[in-house]
């Protein structure tokens, strides 16, 4: 499996995780081990290294990008927690603050009774490139 795989003008980007340096952050579930100001904060995280994998397919281009058209948020909760999306807006705050209106996408967000690692969320990505 590969992080990203780009197909025409759009680039696929695998779930990315809380992955920070090579170390995992945010292990655990929201509502139980992470408030949701938390899980806002790993959802950023996520979107950070989404960006880290647009570049890679831009060759480090950032201009390149056209569109964010979608992101696909999974949040790792107990059954009793509601707020998935506010967790997600972390990614999709991030995506508006870094790229302006091309930031702007459709978006999914979900609760997941258990994520790869037990991390706190993870996103997925579909952005449009020239």
């Amino acid at each position: 499996m590969y992080p990203m795989s780009v197909s025409g003008n759009h680039v696929f980007i695998a779930g990315q995780i809380t992955l920070e340096n090579g170390e995992l952050k945010y292990q655990g579930k929201l509502g139980q081990e992470f408030t949701v100001d938390e899980g806002y904060q790993a959802a950023r995280l996520c979107a950070l290294n989404i960006i880290a994998q647009v570049k890679a397919a831009c060759d480090g281009d950032l201009d390149r990008v056209v569109r964010i058209v979608r992101l696909g948020g999974f949040v790792n909760a107990d059954g009793s927690f509601h707020d998935h999306p506010k967790v997600v807006n972390g990614a999709s705050d991030l995506m508006v603050e870094v790229f302006g209106d091309k930031g702007r996408h459709a978006r999914a967000a979900v609760g997941a009774p258990a994520l790869p690692l037990n991390v706190a969320v993870e996103v997925d990505a579909i952005v449009e490139i020239s």
